[in-house]
Formats: C-alpha cells, structure tokens, sequence
C-alpha cells in the first residue's frame, strides 16, 4: 500500500509541472491572447467584398489593439485563429503589384508545419533556410518589435494580395505582408 501511495505522489510531482506549462500551439493559447508561441493553424480567409468604408482619404495609421493587451500592429488571436487587420481586400492600394511573385514561388511550405527561425536581416531583406523575403513598405512599422536574427516565425498564403506572403511571428503573435526574393 505504501509503495502505492509513494509512486502516485511521485507521479502526481512528475505531472504538476507538465500541467503547468504552457505549450507554444496548445489549443489555449497564451495568457494574453496573442503570441507566446502560438502559431495558427491556417491562414486568414479571404476578404468577402470590397475594403471597409472608412471614409475620406486613405487612413494611414489603422489601430489593430481589438483587446486590453493586444498589440498596435496586425494580430491573430490564439482562440479561433482570428486574423485582425486582414480586413482590406483585393483592391488595397498599399499591396499592389505591377508584377506579382516576379521572384517566382515560395517553396519552402506554409502554415502549422513549417516554422522558420530567422537568421538575419531586417525588414528590407531577411532570410532563414536560404529564403529571402522583404516587409511591404506599408507594413514596417508594425515589425519594429521582431527580432531578426532569432524569431520564429511562420509563412502563410495571402488569399487577397496577389505576389505577398504573410509573415507570423509566433513569439509577438503579429504579421506583416511579405514579398518572396527567392533563394
């Protein structure tokens, strides 16, 4: 009976930290929402109609914090895969091309399983795995936060920008458009 009891407690002490932990992709989430190592399981859907009517000339600054917590910059929630601030459609003027995947195809996989630490750069020109990429100019100054020399992050198709790639950093929970420059 004593050895019983001895090896519960034991594995009650081996599994406690293992409840405790919070696991980057886990169903939950992390604590605040966004980020923390969650990555989505798939990418935005595409807009349904044209761009919201906001009114006036274009808006140059869109704040993207839906939440107490969440940040200033286009986000995922980590409860239904919500995309905020993928919400301007196919005719968004900051993410036209004349010439749209002119460095050809992404080739190196997209979503859940395929998770890239970046190895250097910045936002005008990183790489990880011998892929080259560039931020949209429009979408700079909501990476300021990334570390490009060591952050996960995770390519996705966008469904409405034709030549772009979003570019998930799992550990800030943000994107930002990405153009492929090949290998």
């Amino acid at each position: 009976m004593k050895n019983l009891l001895g090896f519960f407690i034991g594995l009650f002490l081996i599994a406690l930290p293992t409840a405790a932990q919070q696991h980057g992709g886990g169903r939950s989430g992390p604590a605040r929402g966004v980020g923390g190592g969650y990555v989505p399981a798939r990418g935005p859907a595409p807009h349904p109609g044209p761009a919201p009517q906001r009114g006036g000339a274009p808006q140059e600054h869109r704040s993207f914090a839906d939440q107490k917590g969440h940040p200033e910059a286009p986000h995922v929630h980590a409860r239904g895969d919500k995309w905020i601030g993928h919400d301007t459609g196919k005719d968004d003027t900051h993410y036209h091309l004349d010439h749209p995947w002119e460095h050809g195809h992404f080739p190196g996989g997209f979503g859940r399983g395929h998770v890239w630490r970046i190895e250097g750069g910045g936002p005008s020109r990183f790489w990880f795995g011998g892929f080259y990429f560039s931020v949209a100019d429009y979408d700079v100054g909501v990476c300021n936060g990334w570390l490009w020399d060591s952050d996960q992050i995770v390519i996705y198709e966008d469904p409405d920008h034709d030549g772009w790639y979003l570019a998930y950093n799992a550990r800030l929970g943000t994107y930002v458009h990405v153009m492929y420059l090949g290998r």
